[in-house]
């Protein structure tokens, strides 16, 4: 069915405000999706903090375009919705982790620090650790050294003994 002009101006105000504080957002695919998957995934992206919405691709683009991004849009194909997010890898991650080991939804692309990115690059930014395990891993890369040296001093010491 299609929308009235009035119609397509409430989408893309309710697009606008959404993606205003947006720091993160992924274009997916999620043509053939079942009602109880659709359900699931909008239930899992809301958990997670990240915004998710339905829109024509014309108007997504619209709006997209007064945001005055860098690049080049990707070239979208089939059934579109936006996943949207503050945190710079929430709206990436979470799509990700729902669509691993299925067929659908699929990542289409999306935008990230101001500037488009094709699939590739928003797969890339899906699959960085969360914070927490950033932080562990540099604390035993520190850590790892000195706990080396206390050997090799523990070991002469031995030898001196």
């Amino acid at each position: 069915m299609a929308l009235t002009k009035n119609q397509k101006e409430e989408v893309i105000v309710e697009l606008r405000e959404k993606l205003k504080n947006a720091e993160t957002m992924v274009f997916v695919n999620f043509k053939s999706l079942t009602v109880g998957e659709t359900n699931a995934f909008r239930k899992s992206l809301r958990e997670a903090g990240v915004g998710y919405k339905v829109a024509k691709k014309t108007l997504i683009a619209r709006v997209l375009d007064e945001k005055g991004l860098k690049g080049d849009a990707p070239t979208l194909e089939g059934e579109i919705g936006i996943a949207y997010s503050p945190d710079a890898l929430a709206a990436a991650r979470e799509v990700f982790n729902f669509a691993k080991g299925k067929e659908r939804p699929v990542i289409a692309g999306g935008v990230f620090e101001g500037a488009y990115a094709d699939r590739a690059q928003i797969l890339a930014i899906a699959t960085i650790p969360p914070r927490e395990v950033l932080l562990s891993q540099i604390a035993y890369l520190l850590k790892s050294p000195l706990q080396r040296l206390a050997i090799a001093v523990g070991q002469v010491a031995e030898k001196k003994a």
